[in-house]
């Protein structure tokens, strides 16, 4: 996650993240915690970080996560940090897996 991104691609990685947060309707401690630890390796600002808080208590709107719009040089990148926060608390649910999966593919190169 050290590459460079620009503020827009950072606050869409965060809004990709924050949704599968969400993705078993309840974010947990654990979650959260690597939300934020996310936040500080990207180099969010306090602004953007206070933008990640509002996400982590009413997801981001499901049109602003749109898998197509992830840029293709830091796809790889993306699907990593949604990996991540999918086990964050240790418990894949099914919910999270089946979205996991969707996203995978519809951000794998045709």
């Amino acid at each position: 996650m050290l590459r460079k991104l620009s503020k827009e691609e950072r606050l869409q990685l965060m809004r990709f993240v924050c949704t599968f947060a969400w993705a078993d309707l309840e974010v947990q401690a654990e979650e959260r915690k690597l939300v934020a630890r996310m936040a500080d390796r990207l180099g969010l600002n306090d602004d953007e970080k206070k933008q990640v808080s509002k996400w982590l208590k009413s997801p981001p709107p499901i049109d602003s996560v749109d898998p197509a719009d992830v840029p293709h040089a830091h796809r790889k990148m993306f699907v990593d940090a949604v990996r991540e926060v999918v086990k964050a608390d240790g418990v894949v649910t099914p919910e999270e897996h089946d979205m996991f999966q969707v996203f995978v593919q519809l951000v794998q190169p045709k």
